[in-house]
C-alpha cells in the first residue's frame, strides 16, 4: 500500500468520525450521519485529486473509502449518546484528522513531482476542506475559521516544513512524519494552551 493510500485511509476514518459527531450534535437521522461523515471524510481528498488531475479520484478508484466512512457513521449513531462531551471529542479527533490529512495531500503532490508551493497548497486543501464542508452544511461556524485559532495556519506550517525538507532530499518518512508532527503540535497547542495568532482589529475612528 502506498503512503498516499495509507494516509487517505487514516484521514477518511478519523474525519468520518468527526463528521458523524457533528451530525449527532445536529440530531440528524442515520442517513444524515452517513452523508455528513462521507462528505467530511472525502471532501478534502476529492478537491486535491481534482486540482492535481489524479485519475480516478481516490474514493472512486477504491469505494472502500466510502464504506469505511459509512461504517464510522453507523458506529457513532449508536454510541454518541455515551460520550459525555461530544464537542471536546470532536475537537481532538479533528486535530488528529488534520495531522493525517495534511501529509496525505503533501504526499500526493510530491508523488506527482509538483513544485513546493503546490505541495503546500495541496496539504492545506486536503487537511482543511473536508471539515469546512462539514461545518458549512450543518450551519456551524467552521472550525477552520474560528477567530485566532491555529487550524489553517497549522496545516500551512506542517506543509511548509514538508516542502522544505523535501527540497533537501530527506527521506519520505521523515518528510511526512515531520509534517504530521508540526501540524498536530500547533493545533493541539491551540486547543490545550490557547495558542493563537493575532487577529485583525480596526483602528478606532478619528474624532
Amino acid at each position: 500500500m502506498s503512503a498516499v493510500a495509507l494516509l487517505d485511509y487514516a484521514s477518511v476514518l478519523i474525519f468520518a468520525l468527526t463528521g458523524a459527531l457533528v451530525a449527532s450534535r445536529a440530531q440528524l437521522d442515520i442517513v444524515g450521519f452517513a452523508f455528513i461523515a462521507s462528505l467530511t471524510a472525502v471532501g478534502g481528498g476529492t478537491l486535491r485529486d481534482v486540482m492535481l488531475d489524479r485519475h480516478p479520484i481516490f474514493w472512486m478508484g477504491d469505494p472502500t473509502y466510502i464504506l469505511l466512512a459509512a461504517g464510522a457513521a453507523v458506529l457513532i449513531f449508536f454510541t454518541a449518546h455515551l460520550v459525555e462531551s461530544r464537542y471536546r471529542w470532536l475537537l481532538w479527533l479533528d486535530s488528529f484528522a488534520l495531522a493525517v490529512a495534511v501529509p496525505a495531500g503533501v504526499s500526493a503532490a510530491l508523488a506527482m513531482g509538483q513544485a513546493p508551493l503546490i505541495v503546500v497548497l495541496m496539504g492545506v486543501s486536503t487537511g482543511c476542506m473536508g471539515g469546512l464542508m462539514r461545518d458549512v452544511v450543518v450551519g456551524e461556524v467552521p472550525l477552520v475559521l474560528r477567530k485566532g485559532k491555529l487550524y489553517v495556519s497549522a496545516a500551512f506550517a506542517g506543509s511548509s516544513v514538508a516542502a522544505i525538507l523535501d527540497q533537501f532530499q530527506f527521506d519520505t518518512i521523515v518528510v511526512l512524519g515531520s509534517c504530521g508532527v508540526v501540524t498536530w503540535s500547533l493545533r493541539a497547542g491551540s486547543l490545550a494552551f490557547g495558542w493563537s495568532i493575532p487577529v485583525y482589529k480596526t483602528s478606532p475612528p478619528r474624532q
